[in-house]
C-alpha cells in the first residue's frame, strides 16, 4: 500500500531551470552504459564534498525540457554504511532530485528490487528501467512489465542500454513524474509489533514537524533499523523527541530479538525481501524450463569454485595466461626491439657524435624503447584478463580468495581492490585504492590500502617479464606465476600483522555477487584492452620520456675532467696506432683490439661513475650489495619510485651509456646477461624487491588521500621498502647457494 504526499517545486516553471533526475542502481546493472547513452561526452566528473566518491553529472535535452542527469554511485541499499551508500542517500534525500530512473538487471530482479523498495519508502518518484532485457529473454526469463508496474504503482520500462532500446521512454516517464511533483510513499508490512512502533514514531515526527524534507514514515523505519546518520540528525533537531523515539526502538528491537532471535536490521531486510518475493511470484516473472542461465552458472560453479578443484583450476588458468603472453608476445616484442634498434641506428647516423646523439639514441630511444618493447606482451595479457573479467570468472577468483581472507583480518570485499591493483597481473594500485571506498570498516579499508602495492601491477610486469625471460628461459611462466602469488602471500601476511598490531578491530560480514557466466563480446574485450594499453603507452610517452631524459642527464653529467678524458683518449690512440701498424689477421692485432675495447669500456664506466646518478648509486651500493644490486640497479630502483615502468627504461639507459658502440642496438636482456654479477639470484632478488618496495609517487598520493593522513604515506614508503630489502637480501643469498 502507499500514501501520497505533495512535492513542492517552489519557484520552478518549465524552462526556468533544468529538471534534476538521478540515475540509481546496483553495481553491474548497466547503469554506466545508460548514463553514457544519455550524456555522451558532455558528462562532468568531480567529487562529492568531504568524500572521495566520484560525482558524475551530464546535461540531457528531452523534448522541450532540459535535464541534469546525476549518476549516483552503484549501491545495493541505502543503509548509510559505505561512502557510496551515504552519498547516494544524501543526494536522493536532498530535495533537489525530482525523479529517479532506477536501472535494474532484468535477470536478477529479486536482488535489484531491494534498492527500489527503499527508494519508494522514501517517497521518491521512481521509473523502473528493467535493463539487459535481451539477455533475460535469451535465458528464458519473461517479465510482465505492465503487471510489475501495476503492483509497484510506478512506471516500468523494458530497456537494453547497449542499443538504446527503451531509454527514450524511460526518460519521458521520469520527466513526467518530475513535472507532476507527486510522491508515493510505499508502506511495507514489517509485522504487527514493528508496525506499531513505526506508527508511534511517525505520530511524534508529524507532531513535532521533524526533518520535513523526509517522509515521516521513512524516518521512523530508518530509526527502527538503527540508522546512525538519521539518529544524529534527529538528536540535533529535537533531543527530547529523539530520546523518546529511541526508547520505542529499543523496546521493539528487544522484543524482536527475543521472539525471533534476529536483529532488527535483519528483520526489516527480510520483510522487504518477503515483499519483493511475493510481488514477483504474483504473475510478474516466468522462467522457461531448461533455459535457466543461473542453473548453468551453478553447474559450472560446482567445479570452478570447488574447495579442492577450484584453486587448482585457477592456478592452471593463471599459468596459461603467462605462458600465452610470453610465448606469443616474444615475436612482436622482437619486432619492436628491432624497430627501436633501427631507429637508434638511423639517428646515430644523422646526428653528429656528442651529447645530442647520446640524448636521442641512449636517453630517449633506449629508455622509452625499452618500455615500449613490452607493449605487445601487455596487449596480450590485458586481452586475456579482460576476457576473464567479462566472462564472470574473475569474480569467482575473488570468491575463492575470500575463503582465506578472514584468517588474515581482511574483509572479503578486499579481494576486488587487490584484483584491480594487479592481483591477476596487469592492474594498477591507483584504481585499486579507490575501490577500497566500498569497504564499510575504516580499519579493514586501511589494512587493504597499505597492502595493495604488493600486487603485480601492470607497471611492474615489464620488469618481471624482462628478468624472467633473460635468466629463467623455459621456466619463465612458472617464475611469473610464483612472483604474482608471492604478492598475495606478502599482502596477507602484512595485513595480518597490521590487524594484530596498529590496526586492530573486528571483521565485518561479507556478501558478494557472483554474476552469471557470459561469453564476452570481441568489442568489449578490445575496448578494455585498448584502454589499459593506451594508458601504458601514454605513460611511456609522457612520464617515462621525462624520467628517461632526467636519468640520461643524471648519468651523463658532470663529465670527466679534461685531464682524465685526455688520459683515456691518449692510451686508446696509442693502442690504435700500434694496431694499425700490424697486418690484418695478425694475432697481436686481435689482442690490441681487445685491449682497445676494454679501455673504451673502462672510460664509459668511469664516465658513468663520475656522473650525479653514478655517485648516488655508488653511495648506496654498499647497502644494497647484499641483495646483489650494483649501482646502476640502485639508480633504476630510485627512478621506480616515480613510476615503476622507469625501472626498465633506466636500466636500458644506464647500460646503453656503458656500451662502447652507440649504433650497436643490443637488447637490454642480452646486456644484462653479459654483465658480470648478474645471475638468476640477482634477477630473483630484483623481482621481489620491485614487487614489494615503495609504491610509485602517484599511488602514494592516492593512498594518503584515501587513508586520510600523511603518516600512512610515509609508512607505505619506508615500511614497504624495508620489507623489500630484507626479502631481497634473503632471496639473493639463498639463490647463490642454490644456483652456484
Amino acid at each position: 500500500m502507499s500514501a501520497v504526499i505533495q512535492f513542492s517545486e517552489a519557484g520552478r516553471q518549465s524552462g526556468d531551470r533544468p529538471l534534476r533526475i538521478a540515475l540509481a542502481g546496483n553495481p553491474n546493472c548497466g547503469k554506466t552504459t545508460v548514463f553514457n547513452a544519455y550524456t555522451g561526452a558532455r558528462q562532468h566528473v568531480g567529487n562529492y564534498p568531504g568524500v572521495t566518491v566520484d560525482r558524475k553529472e551530464g546535461p540531457v535535452r528531452h523534448g522541450q525540457e532540459n535535464v541534469t542527469l546525476v549518476d549516483l554511485p552503484g549501491t545495493y541499499s541505502l543503509t548509510a554504511y559505505s561512502q557510496e551508500e551515504i552519498v547516494a542517500r544524501a543526494e536522493l534525500a536532498s530535495g533537489n532530485v525530482q525523479a529517479v530512473i532506477n536501472v535494474v538487471d532484468a535477470s536478477a530482479l529479486e536482488r535489484n528490487l531491494l534498492l527500489t523498495v527503499q527508494m519508494l519508502e522514501m517517497g521518491l518518484p521512481v521509473v523502473l528501467a528493467c535493463n539487459m532485457m535481451d539477455e533475460a529473454r535469451k535465458a528464458g526469463i519473461h517479465i510482465d512489465i505492465d503487471r510489475l508496474s501495476h503492483m509497484l504503482g510506478i512506471p516500468v520500462v523494458s530497456t537494453v542500454a547497449r542499443n538504446g532500446e527503451g531509454l527514450k521512454e524511460a526518460m519521458s516517464e521520469a520527466v513526467r513524474l518530475a513535472k507532476a511533483g507527486e510522491r508515493h510513499v510505499l508502506e511495507v508490512n514489517y509485522g504487527a509489533d514493528v508496525n506499531e512502533g513505526i506508527m508511534a514514531m511517525q505520530a511524534i515526527i508529524e507532531r513535532e514537524k521533524l526533518l520535513p524534507k523526509y517522509a515521516a514514515r521513512w524516518i521512523a523505519v530508518k530509526l527502527m533499523e538503527g540508522d546512525p546518520e538519521l539518529r544524529q540528525e534527529l538528536r540535533a533537531a529535537n533531543a527530547t523527541a529523539a530520546q523518546e523515539m529511541e526508547g520505542i526502538c529499543r523496546r521493539v528491537a528487544d522484543h524482536i530479538r527475543t521472539a525471533h532471535n534476529v536483529s532488527m536490521e535483519s528483520h526489516i531486510t527480510d520483510a522487504r525481501y518477503g515483499f519483493i518475493r511475493g510481488l514477483l511470484r504474483d504473475g510478474v516473472i516466468r522462467q522457461d524450463a531448461g533455459k535457466d542461465r543461473l542453473a548453468l552458472s551453478d553447474k559450472l560453479d560446482k567445479v570452478l569454485t570447488n574447495a579442492f578443484f577450484g584453486p587448482l583450476i585457477m592456478l592452471v588458468v593463471l599459468y596459461a595466461v603467462f605462458q600465452i603472453t610470453i610465448e606469443i608476445g616474444a615475436y612482436p616484442q622482437g619486432w619492436v626491439e628491432d624497430a627501436c634498434g633501427a631507429l637508434g641506428e638511423l639517428f646515430a647516423g644523422i646526428i653528429p657524435e656528442g651529447d645530442l646523439q647520446s640524448l636521442v639514441v641512449d636517453g630517449i630511444i633506449g629508455g622509452v624503447g625499452g618500455v615500449l618493447s613490452f607493449a605487445p606482451l601487455i596487449v596480450i595479457m590485458f586481452a586475456l584478463i579482460a576476457f576473464m573479467e567479462d566472462s564472470g570468472y574473475m569474480a569467482r577468483i575473488a570468491y575463492m580468495m575470500d575463503r582465506v581472507f578472514r584468517a588474515f583480518g581482511l574483509h572479503g570485499a578486499s579481494v576486488m581492490p587487490y584484483v584491480i591493483s594487479g592481483g591477476i597481473a596487469g592492474g594498477c594500485a591507483i584504481p585499486g585504492a579507490m575501490a577500497t571506498r566500498t569497504l564499510r570498516s575504516p580499519k579493514e579499508k586501511l589494512a587493504t590500502l597499505l597492502t595493495l602495492p604488493y600486487m603485480s601491477c601492470g607497471a611492474k610486469l615489464p620488469v618481471f617479464l624482462l628478468l624472467a625471460a633473460a635468466f629463467f628461459g623455459s621456466q619463465a611462466p612458472t617464475v611469473m606465476v610464483l612472483i604474482m602469488l608471492s604478492g598475495w602471500v606478502f599482502a596477507l601476511l602484512v595485513a595480518r600483522l597490521l590487524r594484530s598490531t596498529i590496526i586492530r578491530g573486528e571483521a565485518t560480514p561479507f556478501v558478494m555477487e557472483l554474476p552469471p557466466y557470459r561469453l564476452p563480446t570481441l568489442f568489449s574485450v578490445l575496448m578494455h584492452c585498448w584502454e589499459r594499453t593506451w594508458m601504458y603507452v601514454k605513460k611511456a610517452g609522457t612520464v617515462i620520456l621525462a624520467i628517461s631524459i632526467i636519468i640520461w642527464a643524471g648519468l651523463t653529467y658532470p663529465k670527466l675532467s679534461d685531464e682524465e678524458a685526455a688520459a683515456f683518449d691518449a692510451r686508446i690512440e696509442a693502442l690504435n696506432a700500434q694496431r694499425e701498424a700490424l697486418p690484418e689477421g695478425d694475432a697481436a692485432r686481435a689482442a690490441l683490439e681487445e685491449q682497445v675495447t676494454r679501455l673504451e669500456e673502462e672510460k664509459g664506466a668511469a664516465e658513468l661513475a663520475h656522473s650525479f646518478a653514478g655517485r648516488l648509486g655508488k653511495l648506496i651500493e654498499p647497502v644494497t650489495a647484499p641483495a646483489g644490486f650494483e649501482w646502476r640497479t640502485d639508480i633504476a630502483l630510485l627512478a621506480g619510485i616515480a613510476a615503476k615502468e622507469a625501472v626498465v627504461s633506466t636500466l636500458g639507459t644506464a647500460y646503453s651509456l656503458g656500451d662502447v658502440d652507440p649504433e650497436d642496438a643490443t637488447p637490454l636482456e642480452s646486456l644484462l646477461q653479459a654483465t658480470p654479477g648478474w645471475s638468476k639470484a640477482t634477477a630473483l632478488s630484483l623481482m621481489l624487491f620491485v614487487l614489494l618496495y615503495s609504491p610509485c609517487f602517484v599511488s602514494l598520493v592516492v593512498i594518503q588521500r584515501e587513508a586520510g593522513g600523511w603518516r600512512w604515506l610515509f609508512f607505505s614508503l619506508f615500511f614497504n621498502t624495508a620489507l623489500a630489502y630484507v626479502v631481497a637480501v634473503a632471496a639473493y643469498q639463498i639463490g647463490l647457494v642454490v644456483w652456484n
